[in-house]
């Protein structure tokens, strides 16, 4: 069975027209498992499988533009029928969030969640998360697999754990919400997503956490200046072989 990679949402603050916030679905061994359901992923979520045939939800930290659709989610698994609970890893602070949404439905009713940072075995994958620097608790993910490893940055900042979650992993799948010389201790900027994805000499890097109007072709140019290996910009709908 084919090993893949979706793209859900490509956005960091608020979907533009047409698009959605962060998002990915990783497929392997007929395993679903979906990473970050920020605004309007869930409908990409669902074309691509139902919610019964979801294995697991990993969420890197409570910004909305990561986890407002889990509240959707919610919803669909509480009045679509599913009998078992959806394993949820997360750090602290998601569920106290999206659970503001959902007065009446408690979202421990669907979902049995595990805290981040944390190591667990999901499905195929191991799945080991990691404290990276944001302005809320965040934990950047690297999930491995028979000849499959893949890592997210989330929207988290600059340190060394990312070289160490991100060693030898295809893809890298990297925020870069900033670009140009701006730097920001709990963002990455295009030209930082490049060096890091040099440093863990991964095999493919692909951008995500585009700031809403920004140039992606720019994105592209300067995370290419550190890094020579192949570079995507993540777009709604992208599939990717694993």
């Amino acid at each position: 069975m084919r090993n893949s990679l979706t793209v859900l949402g490509t956005c960091g603050a608020w979907p533009e027209a047409g698009r959605a916030a962060s998002g990915f679905l990783l497929e392997a061994d007929g395993f679903r498992l979906v990473m970050d359901l920020g605004y309007a992923t869930l409908p990409r979520l669902l074309a691509r499988c139902t919610a019964n045939e979801l294995g697991a939800v990993v969420l890197t930290h409570e910004h909305p533009d990561h986890c407002a659709d889990l509240s959707a989610l919610c919803r669909v698994l509480l009045y679509g029928g599913r009998q078992d609970r959806v394993p949820l890893y997360c750090p602290t602070g998601v569920l106290g969030r999206v659970q503001a949404m959902e007065p009446t439905e408690d979202l421990r009713e669907v979902f049995d969640p595990h805290p981040l940072p944390g190591r667990y075995q999901v499905g195929p994958f191991l799945l080991d998360g990691r404290l990276l620097p944001h302005h809320v608790p965040h934990a950047g993910v690297r999930l491995t697999a028979p000849n499959l490893t893949v890592a997210y940055s989330g929207d988290a900042g600059p340190d060394r754990v990312l070289s160490e979650l991100a060693a030898g992993a295809d893809p890298l799948i990297a925020g870069a919400t900033l670009q140009g010389t701006t730097a920001d201790p709990h963002l990455l900027s295009a030209v930082q997503a490049g060096q890091w994805a040099a440093r863990a000499d991964v095999a493919r890097l692909v951008l995500t956490h585009f700031w809403p109007g920004a140039d992606r072709m720019q994105s592209l140019a300067e995370a290419g200046v550190a890094y020579s290996g192949e570079i995507l910009a993540a777009d709604e709908g992208m599939v990717l072989t694993l």
